[in-house]
């Protein structure tokens, strides 16, 4: 009975409080009806779903197969072989263990042309004594047609037919955040293939050589190790765009950054050396630096692009289009001129005689001239320049061109290049050094020089200018 009163109660209770819910809640409402067009409006922060731009999923790759089985069978195994040569050794020293020993170093390789011109880097074949290629389980001897230490490209010939040639395609339209695929032998691994994207264009890194380094590097993050060096990197149709060049790394093995060289520029290097020996490469006339924000604010400029012009060659095709010291160059034809890379890679597409317009900041007036381009001599035709390589010196020797001369401001001399094991280095010369005297007489013609240094013993004096300009006269005793 007890039991059934408290049921009762509570069961009052709760219809007393539900009574008095409703009446407070109404109360406090106004028992008003809201709708949503009352709401206050913020237009700025409304986000319509519908016409936010969707990913184009369409462009990015179910897979890498149909680009890997097109460019796998253009890409070369390169072996170079060097230290072999025996004649500074003498019998004692194959007796007591410090006789020749060969290296081999491997690399990469790209197959251009059906009869057997293959594309590479100059670092995998340089100093090469013996240069083999091989191509699907077949090793050919290789000739080394030409290198050009300025864009770090080497050219090779095996004699075979109907060899499989890569695809081209344009480096120049390559877009950043494009899919591309490098090919190489890395780590002696054959036909390897690795994927990423182009991180960057017009990439300078500070590491190539020569008397006029090109830096325009294609920056990916596929992934490139040792031996991927003188590989292809290709689009997603399998066509070559870059060689594949170098790395950033602490440890010598890939840490996210490769560089490959532009194929459009690989290309062009590659066909000058294939028909004319040699690059023929077109100057403006002027020596340019990149234009710094520190650089920008003390000419007062209001741009952050371009190069600066800061040497003009006396005579030279800048001069006379009118190009003066401290002009700020932006657009070499239609092509916009954002730093040194941007304005070494768009020269590297004409030829001497060709003919460009440039635009130009002076002042802060914009300026339009045209010029035509000019060779290492000042000329506007092929180039071949007068050369004298010798193994025993270790180096080959070039008279020095026009703009050495104008920067030195000397009207002869000899230039060492491809300083390799010999004798000049012996002497404790490098690349890059120019010869103006041999024991006092004028070093004029390359063959002359390096036969007299052949031959000579006895007391030796050269002078001339080291690398850095600094003028030098160093005496030698010679056997």
């Amino acid at each position: 009975m007890k039991n059934l009163k408290f049921a009762i109660l509570a069961f009052m209770s709760g219809l007393l409080g539900a009574w008095a819910f409703h009446q407070f809640a109404d109360e406090f409402s106004g028992n008003t009806n809201i709708s949503q067009d009352q709401f206050p409006q913020a237009e700025n922060f409304q986000v319509n779903y519908a016409d936010q731009i969707q990913p184009n999923i369409s462009t990015i790759p179910v897979s890498f197969v149909e680009a890997s089985l097109k460019s796998t069978p253009s890409v070369v195994f390169i072996k170079n072989f060097s230290g072999s040569d025996t004649r500074r050794y003498s019998i004692f020293d194959y007796f007591f263990g410090t006789g020749p020993t060969q290296r081999v170093s491997t690399g990469s390789g790209v197959i251009i042309s059906k009869d057997g011109y293959i594309i590479t880097n100059n670092h995998v074949i340089e100093r090469a004594e013996t240069i083999e290629v091989v191509h699907q389980k077949r090793t050919y001897p290789a000739k080394l047609i030409g290198t050009d230490k300025n864009t770090d490209i080497a050219v090779l010939k095996v004699e075979t037919r109907d060899l499989p040639a890569i695809t081209l395609g344009s480096s120049r339209e390559l877009k950043i955040g494009e899919w591309v695929i490098a090919v190489g032998n890395p780590f002696n691994l054959t036909s390897t293939v690795t994927a990423g994207i182009v991180s960057a264009k017009e990439r300078q890194i500070n590491i190539l050589g020569g008397e006029f380094p090109l830096e325009s590097f294609i920056q990916t993050d596929a992934p490139i190790n040792p031996g991927n060096s003188g590989g292809a990197l290709v689009n997603i149709r399998g066509e070559l765009v870059g060689i594949n060049t170098a790395i950033l790394s602490r440890t010598g093995s890939y840490t996210g950054y490769g560089f490959a060289v532009p194929g459009d520029i690989a290309m062009k290097i590659a066909n000058d050396l294939i028909k004319f020996g040699e690059v023929q490469k077109a100057f403006l006339g002027a020596d340019v630096v990149e234009l710094t924000p520190e650089l920008a604010e003390e000419m007062k400029l209001k741009t952050l692009d371009g190069v600066i012009a800061v040497h003009v060659l006396g005579g030279g095709s800048a001069e006379k289009a009118g190009i003066r010291k401290n002009d700020l160059i932006t657009q070499i034809e239609s092509v916009p001129i954002t730093g040194k890379g941007s304005f070494e890679e768009v020269l590297s597409y004409y030829y001497p005689g060709n003919q460009i317009n440039v635009k130009l900041i002076r002042n802060n007036e914009v300026k339009n001239l045209s010029l035509t381009l000019q060779n290492l001599e000042g000329g506007t035709g092929v180039l071949i320049r007068e050369f004298y390589t010798s193994e025993l010196l270790g180096a080959r020797l070039e008279s020095v061109n026009a703009i050495d001369r104008d920067r030195l401001k000397i009207s002869f001399g000899i230039k060492i290049t491809g300083l390799t094991r010999g004798y000049l280095r012996e002497l404790g010369l490098n690349e890059g050094f120019v010869i103006t005297k041999v024991n006092g007489e004028q070093a004029r013609d390359p063959k002359d020089v390096g036969v007299f240094l052949e031959k000579f013993s006895g007391r030796l004096l050269l002078e001339g200018f080291a690398p850095n300009g600094q003028p030098f006269m160093q005496s030698y005793s010679v056997r």
